[in-house]
């Protein structure tokens, strides 16, 4: 079964320069093995497509049960060059929410 990453967590997202930084926030601890399972990377990377340039960097902060990515060449050169309509990243988080991730494992 498949559902939005937002029934899950919670985001926040800014720029520094050309890179784009997303916090993702699990809601409740337990979800937080979910989004370590299905938010990768490559994942993250292939839902952005060719907005995104360079490599996708995923950071695992368990103590607060999160997760950290920075997507470098996402913002067509940065804040104060870009033509981007959001020049300081701060809608990748939201838009990431909807990303649809499995609930369930095969064997659940």
């Amino acid at each position: 079964m498949k559902a939005p990453l937002a029934h899950f967590a919670h985001t926040r997202s800014g720029d520094k320069g050309d890179t784009v930084n997303i916090g993702v926030i699990a809601w409740r601890p337990e979800d937080y093995a979910l989004l370590l399972r299905e938010l990768t990377a490559e994942k993250v990377h292939s839902f952005f497509g060719s907005r995104v340039r360079g490599p996708v960097v995923r950071y695992e902060l368990p103590n607060v049960h999160a997760l950290n990515f920075v997507l470098q060449g996402a913002l067509g050169g940065g804040g104060t060059v870009t033509l981007r309509v959001d020049a300081q990243g701060k809608t990748f988080g939201a838009a990431l929410l909807r990303l649809e991730i499995e609930t369930e494992t095969a064997s659940s």
